[in-house]
């Protein structure tokens, strides 16, 4: 297995060995730059939701104060300052608690994804046979369906299409997770068929190792180490997949949560008109979102990709002795 850490990184701390501070010390110039960026604005959706009650001037479905109703459509102003909603929703409250929205479906999806995905492809790739052949049909034809169509599906199987806050969020994080289930399995498959044959596991079989060991405690430990690369470009996706099933009316009740995609729907006819605020702020959120996620999963990809490794280093062997060679003609 290739090492992922310079040795001599492996006497720091701990916490300088976590997967994302490691990737930011090894990344160097633009790339340093994306991953910053991406983890800046990761950053800033996860703080947004942990503190939305705080931030948000109002509830997600509230359209009156102490003043009296906010009025529909109305333009950004000290009262409401990304305006209103046509259903008189303030523009910022709901902006801010669909952060919460967001989070919790692609937690619960990741969760789901991870549990069956890694569980089953351990099985598959340990077992082999028969059963390896069948998962692998199983999962090629669920790979093989476009993943917003799948979702949809599976969210009126569901929920019917349309449901309360917990209930959208399970039925939209389980139609995300049989989009994602293959995606995992394809990884742990691959990795435990490679594992398998490797000398510890042969000779935990030899001293008479239980199954459940061999498969939790010597091959899982191994296999799941690109699992968090695939985490945060499948995270990106589910808020995607999440947007187009709000958008297309199969998402969360308004009145239950705040969901982008749901008022992206419900502006399509406000841009017409010139009203702007209700349809750029919910989908500068949603592209916020998802560049920050996809810059930090892109940027870890390229740092843990071996080709790319070698290349760089190929390239700083070269470049050394053109450096010390100009330096001797200087001299």
């Amino acid at each position: 297995m290739a090492d992922l850490v310079p040795l001599a990184d492996r006497r720091d701390p701990w916490y300088l060995r976590l997967p994302i501070v490691a990737d930011v010390r090894r990344s160097h110039g633009l790339q340093r730059g994306m991953l910053i960026a991406g983890l800046a604005l990761t950053a800033l959706l996860l703080l947004t939701a942990l503190f939305a009650p705080l931030i948000a001037p109002y509830s997600w479905a509230q359209t009156q104060d102490a003043a009296g109703p906010f009025g529909t459509q109305q333009p950004p102003s000290a009262a409401h300052l990304w305006g209103t909603t046509v259903s008189g929703f303030d523009v910022l409250s709901r902006v801010i608690w669909g952060t919460r929205t967001a989070v919790a479906v692609i937690a619960a999806a990741i969760v789901f994804s991870l549990f069956l995905g890694v569980l089953v492809g351990l099985i598959s790739g340990y077992l082999g046979g028969w059963v390896d052949r069948v998962l692998v049909m199983l999962a090629d034809a669920i790979y093989a369906f476009p993943s917003l169509l799948l979702a949809i599906v599976m969210s009126i199987v569901i929920s019917g299409g349309r449901s309360s806050a917990w209930g959208g969020i399970l039925s939209a994080a389980i139609s995300i997770t049989v989009v994602f289930v293959p995606q995992y399995f394809r990884v742990i498959r691959a990795e435990t068929i490679r594992l398998k044959a490797e000398p510890f596991v042969e000779s935990a079989k030899v001293i008479g190792a239980p199954f459940g060991r061999i498969l939790f405690g010597h091959i899982f430990r191994n296999a799941t180490r690109t699992l968090p690369l695939i985490f945060t470009l499948n995270a990106s996706e589910a808020i995607l997949t999440l947007a187009g099933l709000g958008f297309l009316g199969f998402g969360i009740e308004p009145t239950s949560a705040a969901e982008w995609g749901y008022d992206l729907n419900r502006s399509l006819s406000d841009v017409t008109a010139g009203i702007w605020w209700t349809a750029v702020f919910p989908g500068v959120a949603i592209v916020l979102s998802v560049l920050g996620l996809t810059l930090v999963g892109e940027s870890m990809n390229d740092l843990n990709d071996p080709r790319l490794r070698t290349r760089r280093r190929s390239r700083r062997a070269a470049t050394a002795p053109s450096a010390s060679n100009a330096q001797e003609v200087t001299a």
